[in-house]
């Protein structure tokens, strides 16, 4: 299977609201992300639980737990890429305000990729 492009979506401002939230976890949780994210590239919609689920409204998550904590990353597709729009930690189940912000950042993704693609 070839490998999957994965992008970091860009807020309006040019920042990357999944990597400021990265920068705050702690270093092996932080590592633990980076290897799901690896892995999306690897397997892309191939990837399944326990590494990755459906929520809804074609947004997907990484699923990270270190200790206690469960980490999320969410994501969707576009054109054959995995975008990554920004990452949340919850109890129980994924707060709707964080799929919600997902399927906003799908949106303005899919009206300009250009704008919303986080370069360094």
């Amino acid at each position: 299977m070839p490998q999957t492009e994965v992008v970091i979506f860009a807020a309006e401002d040019g920042s990357s609201p999944l990597l400021a939230w990265m920068d705050a976890l702690q270093v092996k949780a932080r590592d633990k992300c980076t290897v799901r994210i690896e892995r999306l590239a690897e397997r892309g919609h191939e990837l399944r639980r326990p590494e990755a689920d459906y929520l809804r409204d074609d947004i997907y998550e990484l699923r990270v737990r270190h200790g206690n904590v469960h980490h999320r990353i969410l994501y969707f597709f576009h054109e054959g890429r995995a975008i990554l729009s920004h990452g949340c930690t919850k109890e129980d189940v994924v707060p709707p305000a964080e799929i919600d912000r997902a399927v906003g950042n799908r949106t303005r993704f899919i009206q300009n990729p250009k704008r919303h693609t986080y370069e360094e």
